[in-house]
């Protein structure tokens, strides 16, 4: 299994890393949210562009992305627009999708970048040569929100990232029953022993599906997603008590 090196995180090795999303509509709220990042237990920043009103304004991205760099510090920071068809809160056409991602990757300023499987093989394809030409790790992602895909398919879904070059492959799927839950952690656990060379991410989300962000590593998942102040999908658990349960999971008591 190979490894996604991040700053100072190496993901897919040692115990699951912790992202915390960054989900303010305001320069001001953004940097906010970050600076309180200092105080919790995380291991990556994630900052949701597609909350953030001022997203047609290169400057203001600019701004934004210099001062999360200083505040950040030494955290790496992944770089997601997460498009209406996937939960997000801005539309952009395929084309403008492109484009600020590519702006976002010539900044300079990114560690990860989150790109859609399903905006399409050419975006994915120029994204992906774009972002390894600059030396940043793509998380290739999909987020279901209508249902739990089978196992089948999951496994597939997977499958497709790795093999358009991702360096970290992602899936969260909406689950209606304990079954789906159990479909997702089935898929997981199948893809990472006998198909995955990349690290995998996956989640069942809901509070049905809040078990899959707890017991991730267990399955094989390599990074879970918890909440500050504000949850930034379904399910999230509060990142000091997401670390504190992971460390009660991986310690050995006897």
């Amino acid at each position: 299994m190979n490894t996604v090196q991040v700053r100072n995180i190496e993901i897919g090795t040692g115990r699951v890393k912790i992202a915390v999303s960054i989900t303010g509509t305001t320069q001001e709220e953004i940097l906010t949210q970050a600076g309180a990042l200092k105080a919790l237990p995380v291991d990556i920043a994630e900052w949701r562009l597609d909350h953030f009103s001022h997203i047609a304004d290169a400057a203001a991205i600019d701004a934004c992305l210099t001062s999360l760099r200083g505040i950040l510090d030494s955290l790496p920071l992944l770089a997601t627009f997460r498009t209406i068809e996937e939960g997000g809160h801005y539309y952009l056409s395929t084309e403008h999708y492109a484009a600020l991602n590519e702006y976002i990757i010539h900044s300079g300023q990114i560690d990860l970048l989150d790109v859609e499987l399903f905006t399409g093989e050419p975006t994915v394809r120029r994204l992906m040569a774009a972002a390894h030409d600059a030396k940043i790790p793509v998380i290739l992602s999909n987020h279901d929100f209508e249902k739990t895909p089978s196992r089948q398919e999951i496994i597939s879904r997977l499958c497709r990232m790795q093999d358009l070059g991702a360096d970290l492959i992602k899936l969260a799927v909406m689950p209606h029953s304990r079954r789906d839950v159990l479909t997702l952690m089935q898929a997981t656990e199948e893809m990472y022993t006998k198909y995955a060379h990349q690290p995998l991410i996956t989640m069942s989300m809901g509070q049905l599906g809040m078990i899959t962000r707890v017991c991730s590593d267990f399955f094989g998942s390599a990074l879970t997603f918890g909440a500050a102040a504000q949850p930034s999908a379904l399910g999230q658990i509060p990142a000091d008590k997401l670390h504190l349960l992971l460390d009660l999971l991986s310690s050995d008591f006897y």
